[in-house]
């Protein structure tokens, strides 16, 4: 009786940890920003000698890549680079023209992003990207006109330890400014009203999922879910952008199974229901559109329980 009970339990708990471990991967995490508190200063850099972190000697400026928007309930829309790392932006900075401010030791705690092969996020305007020339000849990355920096203390994709030390210190949404929550007070950022992913009925498809600006989601049926895999690189990340990772606390009416972060082999943050890789076409241009339903008999969108709505059995 008792071999039996033993080898009952180490089934279940060979299960519980099958589930526990997301969808295939080593390290796929939920989401969610860990977001820090404004913090004192003394020249509005953050603290520890007045910068916010004291690490050393400032790093090389390391590229953004292919930048993402993460939808955050705490903080709104937030741009990353393509490894989930928040980008943030400088008060005493100025963006007409630009111009960096942070220099020396404040550039140790507030690493500046390189120009580089930074790339626009899915659905958001490219024009807004530029560079400034820094004094020390570094072609820094601007969003608006604004520099852009990452921070000491983030230590983990989608931390977000920066917001507000200082009270000069901001995540950068999208448009350059500060990344603030749709209805913040003082916020200068205009954002949806709907949550990062929710649901849409759609008069001839029915139930579908979509993003916070009410663009369809779809999947593609060469992906897999265990293990997640995306069968879409290249060039066709380029008609179907990957959604962004959401935070599971903004969404509505999406299963919570498999609602994980897909750490691609490109280096790409990219969310996912029941462990299924999303995506949004670039051939749809407005909420509403279904342009991609059907695409290539592969691409479909996607019903809140992760299904491919359409396809052929």
């Amino acid at each position: 009786m008792n071999t039996w009970r033993n080898a009952s339990l180490a089934v279940t708990a060979a299960a519980v940890l099958a589930l526990t471990t997301a969808c295939g991967q080593d390290q796929g995490t939920e989401t969610g920003l860990s977001v820090g508190a404004a913090k004192p200063a003394d020249a509005g850099y953050g603290a520890d000698s007045g910068y916010g972190s004291d690490t050393g000697a400032a790093a090389a400026a390391k590229p953004a890549g292919q930048l993402a928007v993460w939808d955050s309930k705490e903080l709104g829309e937030v741009v990353t680079d393509s490894e989930g790392f928040t980008l943030y932006r400088f008060d005493k900075d100025t963006a007409n023209p630009p111009k960096s401010n942070c220099e020396g030791d404040c550039a140790t705690a507030w690493p500046v992003v390189a120009a580089g092969d930074a790339k626009a996020a899915p659905g958001t305007d490219p024009s807004l990207l530029g560079e400034v020339t820094r004094a020390d000849g570094t072609k820094q990355l601007t969003i608006a006109g604004w520099p852009m920096y990452r921070y000491a203390e983030d230590t983990s994709p989608g931390d977000a330890n920066g917001q507000g030390v200082g009270g000069t210190w901001f995540a950068s949404a999208p448009d350059g400014k500060k990344a603030a929550p749709a209805g913040a007070a003082g916020s200068d950022v205009t954002a949806g009203d709907l949550p990062g992913l929710s649901v849409r009925k759609d008069p001839k498809l029915g139930d579908i999922v979509v993003d916070s600006k009410g663009m369809t989601v779809y999947r593609f049926k060469k992906d897999t879910a265990w293990p997640m895999s995306s069968a879409c690189t290249g060039d066709c990340l380029e008609k179907w952008p990957v959604v962004a990772p959401v935070d599971k606390n903004d969404t509505e009416g999406i299963i919570e199974k498999g609602f994980v972060t897909f750490d691609r082999p490109d280096g790409i943050k990219q969310q996912s229901i029941d462990c299924w890789p999303i995506y949004t076409f670039s051939g749809d241009t407005k909420p509403g559109d279904t342009n991609g339903q059907g695409v290539g008999g592969t691409w479909f969108a996607v019903s809140p329980n992760a299904k491919l709505v359409g396809a052929p059995k």
